[in-house]
């Protein structure tokens, strides 16, 4: 995802919280509210925030996060989900498959669509599903197995998409890695409906006090942590 022109519009936000705390201060103690931090600057600090986490944690915020995500309507009725593999330290949805499997739901993993301006292709996901690592590391179904069409599913035909994000804030603004994959993937879901309902997933350790708005972000359904659920009103 790109920062260069910047619109700063606000949304309020439905938010129900359990034991709620304020975000962690960074590690330098600056604030990462909105134009104290450049984007790239904040995206470091709230991977490290992240990375910094024990394996405890991470398993307790794992759990927290399946507990409160198998409470919302439109995973609960979804019957083609995506969902990703956690990579870089972030928060893990991995328990829900077996769920999904036993609501006879079919998962899907994002998968680097080749020879494409940074898009994702969405290729059906089971216990034998043969994995390699793309570009950037991370664990994807086999490009090779992903290519026949009766694999993988367009992105509009999916219900929900469970997507990692970098940082977020009360007004359920998000930042992501700066790749722009899944800005590009669902562009389409600004003008066209129906379309998936689009989660994003955190640690609440990676809530900030406010995230500007860039013209070209595809707006959230929601955002869960392992704390809380922000439900945008748009």
């Amino acid at each position: 995802m790109s920062f260069n022109k910047m619109s700063f519009n606000k949304t309020t936000a439905t938010i129900t919280t359990e034991f709620a705390q304020p975000a962690t201060t960074p590690p330098n103690g600056e604030s990462v509210a909105d134009g104290s931090l450049d984007r790239r600057e904040l995206r470091r600090q709230l991977r490290r925030r992240r990375r910094a986490l024990t394996p405890h944690q991470r398993r307790s915020a794992s759990r927290e996060l399946c507990r409160r995500l198998k409470r919302l309507p439109e995973l609960q009725r979804a019957r083609r989900v995506a969902l990703y593999l956690p990579n870089d330290g972030e928060i893990d949805p991995q328990p829900l498959i077996d769920w999904l499997a036993a609501r006879h739901a079919h998962v899907y993993l994002p998968v680097l669509r080749p020879l494409s301006d940074n898009r994702l292709w969405f290729v059906r996901y089971h216990a034998g599903t043969r994995m390699t690592r793309n570009r950037f590391g991370i664990a994807e179904p086999d490009t090779r197995f992903g290519a026949h069409r009766a694999n993988r599913l367009p992105a509009w035909a999916l219900d929900t998409v469970l997507l990692p994000l970098v940082g977020f804030d009360d007004e359920g603004q998000r930042i992501g890695m700066g790749g722009g994959f899944y800005d590009r993937t669902f562009a389409f879901a600004r003008r066209q409906r129906p379309r998936p309902r689009l989660i994003g997933l955190a640690h609440d350790c990676q809530r900030v006090d406010a995230l500007p708005v860039a013209d070209w972000d595809v707006p959230l359904d929601a955002i869960v942590s392992d704390r809380r659920i922000i439900q945008p009103r748009r």
